[in-house]
């Protein structure tokens, strides 16, 4: 994948179909030490030792639809050859949290992409999940819960394509601001 914001969908992807409710997502682009931590933790069903070991295969997948689940295992290369680490952390029946760690200045790490397009994807098209993005460059910080954006919207449906439009310039705009406004 082109941008790490798509392999970050993909990997919520895996988080929905683990029937997860609340997904957080953490980029954090430590410019100081030179280091890009992606972190994406979910509340769905977990994995036990095994199964989350075999993830990293890429010829295992528990989808019926095809018989590779590349997902992970891309994830993982991506950061390793930049440098970088990839660790999963899950229990059944209480979640799973992956951590993908980059040298951020790496010649060959990905763009991040736009993870304003990734999130109002994920929005549109699951409303009944809460997410939790947080972006931080530096000691630069914004926060996107969903949660709260539901309850100032009450009767409003969040993936209201008014509402889409303002989370993606809202997504965009602080993007922006954290970046130095470049």
């Amino acid at each position: 994948m082109k941008e790490l914001s798509l392999h970050i969908l993909d990997i919520v992807q895996n988080s929905l179909g683990a029937k997860a409710s609340l997904i957080e997502i953490d980029i954090n682009e430590d410019v100081k030490n030179d280091l890009l931590v992606i972190r994406i933790k979910d509340n769905g069903l977990g994995m036990d030792t095994a199964t989350a070991q075999k993830v990293m295969d890429p010829f295992y997948t528990t989808r019926t639809t095809r018989r590779v689940g590349l997902g992970i295992p891309l994830f993982a290369q991506a950061a390793e050859s930049c440098g970088g680490d990839f660790k999963i952390y899950s229990e059944k029946g209480r979640g799973t949290e992956i951590v993908a760690t980059f040298t951020l200045s790496h010649i060959d790490r990905a763009p991040i992409g736009s993870m304003a397009d990734t999130m109002v994807s994920l929005i549109a098209m699951r409303p009944d999940v809460d997410y939790i993005y947080r972006h931080c460059v530096g000691d630069r910080e914004f926060t996107l819960d969903t949660r709260e954006i539901k309850e100032t919207l009450e009767d409003v449906p969040i993936n209201n394509p008014m509402v889409i439009d303002w989370i993606k310039e809202f997504v965009n705009g602080n993007l922006k601001e954290i970046n130095g406004g470049a």
